[in-house]
């Protein structure tokens, strides 16, 4: 009795232990550090740079452009990644080393990052603390929503992707920043056309928009506002002759990770800023 007793205890202790998990995916791994599963990761991939803690776990290269070698050199047990990691030959070769692999959706929608960060609690056992983190973005979002439409106007965005080097791509719909920018209240700049296509001085002031958004890195490598707005087309915009350009960090603004709601908050404020309250 005393050795069934002993083995079952074995077996208990072994289904109670942690998994070892590599995030591919920087909102992955942000959604582990926010539901409290952080133990629990073993490396991470290199868009996983919050919260600044995540930045100083082993890293395993690009999602995209992941490695067999360097992800079984941490003896993971479960690899959690969005649906467009890969390669896949890599994925499957990982599977055919006993390590689970997980995809998970990547669209650019609430209902989407809702999704993910459900199905990530079930995989670190945060249930509850999933469905708080997905209520309280769910509130963040309809607050915004809220506020856009007590605003009644739509202020026209443009976002601008660039690192540096005289590269700016703006963001047509179907993108993050389309997304984003239509769940703070405003309206693309740019709808003719789907994804990112180069900056050009006669699409931007054609597009005439209000705002100017772009990443926080993005601005730092353009050399800053006043560099920025030396760009094609920007300066003879209602944006550019008003200096209106809003930067936000990347993971926080484009990621549609658990922060998704307060992004769609802050940036709301940003193009529907209330005016100031006059002293009595």
């Amino acid at each position: 009795m005393k050795v069934i007793l002993c083995l079952l205890a074995a077996v208990s202790t072994l289904a109670a232990e942690p998994a070892r998990i590599v995030s591919a995916g920087g909102p992955i791994t942000e959604t582990i550090y926010a539901l409290g599963a952080q133990d629990q990761l073993v490396a991470v991939d290199i868009s996983s740079v919050f919260p600044a803690e995540a930045d100083k776990l082993p890293k395993v290269g690009y999602a995209r452009q992941l490695a067999a070698e360097g992800i079984l050199s941490v003896n993971p047990t479960l690899v959690i990644a969005h649906d467009d990691a890969g390669p896949s030959e890599v994925l499957t070769q990982l599977e055919k080393a006993n390590v689970k692999v997980v995809k998970l959706p990547n669209d650019h929608t609430v209902e989407s990052a809702e999704k993910r960060i459900l199905q990530i609690g079930e995989l670190v056992g945060k249930k509850a603390e999933a469905e708080a983190l997905t209520q309280k973005l769910r509130n963040d979002v309809k607050t915004a929503q809220e506020r856009a439409a007590a605003a009644g106007s739509k202020p026209k965005v443009l976002f601008i992707y660039t690192r540096g080097g005289g590269v700016m791509n703006v963001a047509g719909t179907k993108t993050g920043a389309d997304a984003i920018i239509e769940l703070a209240g405003g309206a693309n700049a740019i709808t003719g056309y789907e994804g990112y296509k180069p900056l050009t001085a006669e699409a931007a002031v054609a597009a005439a928009p209000d705002y100017i958004l772009v990443t926080s890195r993005g601005l730092e490598s353009s050399g800053g506002i006043d560099e920025l707005l030396k760009q094609p087309g920007l300066i003879s915009t209602p944006a550019g002759q008003a200096r209106r350009v809003i930067a936000l960090d990347d993971l926080y603004l484009l990621g549609f990770g658990p922060r998704l709601g307060q992004a769609a908050l802050e940036l709301n404020e940003k193009i529907h800023p209330q005016p100031p309250v006059a002293k009595q």
